[in-house]
C-alpha cells in the first residue's frame, strides 16, 4: 500500500500499487510525485520504486493538475483486504495512557472544544434535525482528535470539518448506523451491541479514507472482526469512563468525552496508520 501526495500537498492514499499505476495512466501521477510506501519513514519520488517504472516509462505526463482521485468505494475491499492479510493486536491500555497524556498536554482547549460539540450534540437530539447533522459532527471531532494524534496544528474550525469535506456520506452514515444499531438493540439488544462496535471506526474512514458510507461501514466492520470481543473491551472501556463522568455531576463527562474519543482514533491510527506512515 502506498500514500501519494497531490498537487495541492496534501496525502492520499492508502492505496494500492495498481491504484497507483492507474493515477500515472491517467496524468494525475507522474516520476516526481512524492510517495511513501506503507511501514516506510521517507517520502521518495515514484521514479524511485521500480515497480513503477514499466508505467512511467508508458505514460510521460507533465506534473498532475489536480489531486489524484481519491480511493472510494472501488477501493474499499481492497483496503480491508491489505489490512486483514497481517494481524493486529488492540492494546487498551496504550490508547487511553496516551489519550490522557495528549488532553493532560492540552487541558484546556480540548476540553473545551470537545464540551462544544457534546453541547451540541445533546441539544440537536431533541430535535429532528439531529439525524441530519449527528455524522457530520462526529465525524468532525474524530476528525479533530486524528489531527491532534498525529501534531497536526487544530482548532476549533476541525470539529465542523464533517461539514464541509463529506457532508453526504457522513450524515448517510449517520442515518443508517443509528437506525440499524437501534432496530438491533430493540429486536434482541446483542445485534445492536455486535453493530455499535462492529461500526466503531466508520465515521474516521469516510473523512479520513475518504470513502463512502456503506463502504466505510463494511470495511469498519470486516476489520474490527478479527478481534470483535477486544474492541468490546475498548468500548465498554469508554462507556464505563463516561457514566462516572455523568455521575460527577455531569461536570466529570467534559473530561472523559475527550479522553474516551481519543482513546478510539488511537485505535483506529494504530489499526489504519502506523506511527511511521503519517505525513512528515
Amino acid at each position: 500500500m502506498y500514500k501519494i501526495i497531490g498537487a495541492d500537498g496534501q496525502p492520499y492514499g492508502p492505496v494500492t500499487a495498481e491504484q497507483v499505476r492507474e493515477w500515472i495512466a491517467a496524468g494525475r501521477a507522474n516520476a516526481q510525485t512524492m510517495a511513501q510506501l506503507e511501514g516506510a519513514a521517507d517520502w521518495k519520488p515514484l521514479s524511485a520504486f521500480p515497480e513503477f517504472a514499466d508505467a512511467l516509462a508508458a505514460k510521460s505526463a507533465p506534473p498532475p493538475a489536480g489531486p489524484p482521485p481519491v480511493a472510494g468505494a472501488v477501493d474499499a475491499v481492497a483496503l480491508a483486504d491489505e489490512f486483514l492479510k497481517r494481524d493486529y493486536t488492540l492494546q487498551i491500555g496504550s490508547c487511553f495512557s496516551r489519550a490522557w497524556e495528549l488532553v493532560k498536554g492540552d487541558f484546556w482547549p480540548i476540553v473545551g472544544i470537545s464540551a462544544l460539540m457534546l453541547i451540541l450534540l445533546v441539544a440537536s437530539a431533541s430535535a429532528w434535525v439531529g439525524f441530519i447533522i449527528l455524522g457530520p459532527l462526529l465525524g468532525g471531532l474524530d476528525w479533530y482528535f486524528l489531527k491532534l494524534i498525529r501534531r497536526q496544528k487544530s482548532d476549533v474550525q476541525d470539529v465542523f470539518a464533517g461539514f464541509t469535506m463529506a457532508f453526504l456520506q457522513l450524515m448517510l452514515a449517520g442515518l443508517i448506523t443509528t437506525l440499524l444499531q437501534s432496530v438491533g438493540l430493540l429486536l434482541c439488544i446483542l445485534p445492536g451491541i455486535y453493530l455499535l462496535v462492529a461500526w466503531l471506526f466508520a465515521y474516521p474512514l469516510v473523512i479520513d479514507k475518504k470513502l463512502d458510507f456503506w463502504p466505510a461501514m463494511e470495511v469498519s466492520r470486516r476489520v474490527i472482526n478479527r478481534h470483535w470481543w477486544s474492541f468490546f473491551g475498548l468500548f465498554l472501556l469508554t462507556c464505563l469512563l463516561n457514566l462516572v463522568g455523568v455521575l460527577l455531576c455531569g461536570l466529570g463527562l467534559f473530561v472523559t468525552w475527550p479522553v474516551t474519543g481519543l482513546a478510539l482514533m488511537y485505535a483506529y491510527e494504530d489499526l489504519f496508520n502506523s506511527a511511521k506512515s503519517q505525513t512528515p
